[in-house]
């Protein structure tokens, strides 16, 4: 009985590596790395001046309107060539606009309404409505009116109100369905799918602009349409696209748009304004700020409405980027009362009822040399349902994230070389391109604050602020046993729900004797902007011409040359649990094969192609969604490329097929499912 009790009790310690005393089990590590070290605040502090040092400031204002019109047309040749339209088929840009006609409504007799479905890219189908004038005598006039983040698309309310309101006064108005709302609400065409597209290398920008421009293509064909005189308008992400359009598009020669874009200064202070993938497109900043769309409508007629109380851009904060700091450039024409503002404030919030609806006739009927008309036409006794407007689509219509699959299926990679020196070229090119890709930038560690420190039951723990020479910073708790020298083997841990879900890791490695670098990188647990962190900030990084993957890549490198400096070791083995951990972890060993000795993962990925395939939405992995990542690489190669690095992968997560939940907008907040007829 004593031999036995020996055998269980004392055995054990002889089967520990030299100086590992300590005992810890998860639970007694789980407060140890749960120190708090710094606040969600001084975080988006932190990211916030990051981001405005990257917003692009606008120009001098030119000497002359000429000058300024030439400069107008080579930012849009650069931002639809460059920008919008990276990686797009250019037969898709330059296809010719498709609209089907799926039959009529009857009215009061005062317009006609038809129905169309329209095709945005092959396979892809969305639908419209044309609201046309009874008499038509000559060429008239003609706006396209652009729907937002609204559930119910083309059958809301104050949309069939604005379209008939036109249409009663002479104008013909084609509305369009908007990606992801009405007939397109279906889960696979939420706009965070949009990010699978920017991932298979096509700037999810470039899916929405063909969408709106498509409608613009169709107005400026017809017959009776007077091409000098085409508007544009819409509320909320409808407001998003009259600016969009309006600035890229020469044909578009009034535009009256309703809260729907501000600039990225008021943006990245502001960040709980409408952040989607496409508003936030990648390198969108390349292109310039929003501000930078504005000034090129000059001297286009120009009307921004924005509202007092307005729960996404509220006016008082937006005005001074996008309107006060435009005007000069609309004197340079000679025509300042071109960019026109209102602000409303009944109801104040984000809408476009009647009070902006009657500004938007009176601009229009205005700057279309009409007679000029304030009031409303009562027309609530002709307003349909949703499913009189609804025009049905193809049964096997493509949806975002089907595209997304169509374009990752023709995906063509090279082979990994198997002769040595043909493969050393092959390393040395592919890591040049993924630092091109996740627009690497080496950063190093400036300060290494200590915020906390224990020593207790034989384990000693440092929390530790990380602040890099970007101005970025990272946090980490240091963990060992007392017993253990300075130079004990280290690994660094990476979670990816956070360092204080990394306790079992973290209790395995010290009870093996090696000190621990537990780590929340920038956007990752204790380091997220904001908590719960919405996913606000990592799209504006990209926009402004950054990646949020190359970001936490150079944090970890720059953590692990720190760590390595500090504890006097060669080599630093990485531990992680998730697959944004792991992506994180095989990124920044290509570009520093020196970094780390040994990498292990736990539910890992076995393919980039498992972001498509899940699907993971962009929200819940957002660093992943990197313009061009899949096009050109795939875990395989990230594995290749990682050599001398050995990599060790212990557990896989797979696709399952998940119930559909009832979507979110953005602008409305949770939306009941029992409306009529969603397409499933």
């Amino acid at each position: 009985m004593k031999l036995r009790f020996l055998l269980v009790w004392v055995l054990p310690y002889f089967c520990l590596p030299p100086f590992a005393t300590a005992q810890t089990t998860p639970e007694s590590v789980r407060p140890l790395l749960a120190q708090k070290i710094q606040s969600a605040a001084v975080t988006a502090f932190q990211v916030q001046r990051f981001l405005l040092r990257r917003v692009p400031k606008l120009p001098a204002v030119p000497a002359t309107g000429a000058q300024w019109t030439t400069e107008e047309a080579r930012l849009r040749k650069h931002f639809l060539n460059d920008i919008a339209f990276h990686g797009w088929p250019r037969a898709w840009i330059k296809s010719p606009p498709v609209f089907q006609p799926m039959g009529a409504l009857v009215t009061d007799g005062s317009y006609r309404l038809l129905k169309f479905r329209y095709e945005i890219v092959p396979g892809f189908w969305s639908t419209a409505l044309l609201y046309e004038p009874r008499e038509i005598r000559g060429k008239v006039p003609a706006v396209l009116n652009l729907d937002g983040h609204f559930r119910l698309g083309k059958a809301d309310e104050w949309v069939q109100k604005l379209c008939i309101n036109l249409a009663k006064r002479g104008i013909l108005v084609l509305n369009l369905e908007w990606i992801g709302f009405g007939e397109l609400w279906t889960p696979q065409d939420s706009h965070d799918y949009g990010a699978d597209l920017d991932l298979v290398g096509t700037n999810v920008l470039g899916l929405f602009y063909l969408a709106m421009r498509r409608g613009m293509d169709y107005l400026a064909n017809l017959p009776e349409v007077d091409t000098t005189r085409l508007g544009v308008t819409g509320l909320s992400g409808g407001g998003w696209q009259t600016i969009v359009l309006g600035a890229l598009d020469p044909r578009v020669k009034s535009a009256v748009e309703v809260a729907g874009f501000e600039s990225l200064t008021s943006g990245a202070l502001n960040p709980h304004g409408m952040r989607e993938v496409e508003i936030d497109a990648p390198d969108f900043c390349q292109g310039k700020d929003y501000s930078y769309l504005v000034a090129m409508r000059a001297p286009r007629p120009t009307l921004l409405m924005y509202n007092a109380k307005d729960q996404v851009y509220r006016s008082g904060i937006v005005k001074p980027y996008i309107y006060d700091d435009i005007k000069p450039f609309f004197r340079l024409y000679e025509k300042p009362d071109a960019l026109a503002w209102h602000e409303n404030l009944h109801p104040g919030t984000h809408n476009y009822q009647i009070d902006n609806r009657q500004h938007a006739y009176a601009f229009f009927t205005r700057y279309f040399h009409m007679p000029v008309t304030k009031k409303e036409i009562p027309s609530d006794a002709e307003i349909k349902s949703y499913k009189e407007l609804e025009v049905g689509l193809p049964a096997d219509n493509l949806t975002v994230l089907r595209l997304a699959r169509e374009l990752a299926s023709k995906i063509e990679r090279a082979p990994i070389p198997a002769e040595p020196a043909a493969r050393e070229q092959w390393v040395s090119a592919e890591k040049a391109k993924l630092k091109s890709v996740v627009r690497y930038q080496p950063v190093v560690v400036e300060n290494a604050w200590r915020i906390g420190y224990t020593k207790a039951m034989g384990v000693e723990t440092l929390a530790y602020r990380l602040d890099f020479n970007n101005g970025l910073s990272a946090s980490g708790v240091w963990i060992k046993p007392v017993s253990v020298p300075a130079t004990a083997p280290a690994t660094i841990v990476l979670n990816d729900n956070g360092r204080k879900a990394a306790v079992d890791v973290v209790s395995d490695r010290v009870n093996r004797g090696e000190q621990v670098l537990a780590l929340d990188l920038i956007f990752n647990g204790e380091m997220r902007p904001q908590n719960p962190d919405p996913v606000d900030y990592e799209p504006l990084v990209d926009a402004t011409g950054d990646r949020t993957l190359g970001l936490e890549a150079a944090q970890l490198i720059g953590a692990a040359n720190w760590l390595r400096r500090v504890s006097n070791r060669d080599y630093i083995r990485l531990e992680t649990t998730g697959i944004r951990s792991q992506v994180v972890a095989l990124v920044a060993t290509d570009i520093d094969p020196t970094a780390f000795s040994k990498i292990v993962t736990h539910d890992g990925m076995r393919s980039l192609a498992y972001l498509l395939d899940a699907p993971v939405p962009f929200r819940k992995a957002p660093e992943l969604f990197c313009l061009d990542l899949y096009k050109y690489f795939d875990l395989d190669r990230f594995i290749a490329m990682a050599s001398p690095t050995k990599v060790r992968q212990t557990h896989f997560v797979e696709p399952v097929a998940a119930p559909e939940r009832a979507r979110k907008c953005p602008c409305l907040g949770h939306v009941p499912d029992n409306v009529e007829s969603p397409r499933q």
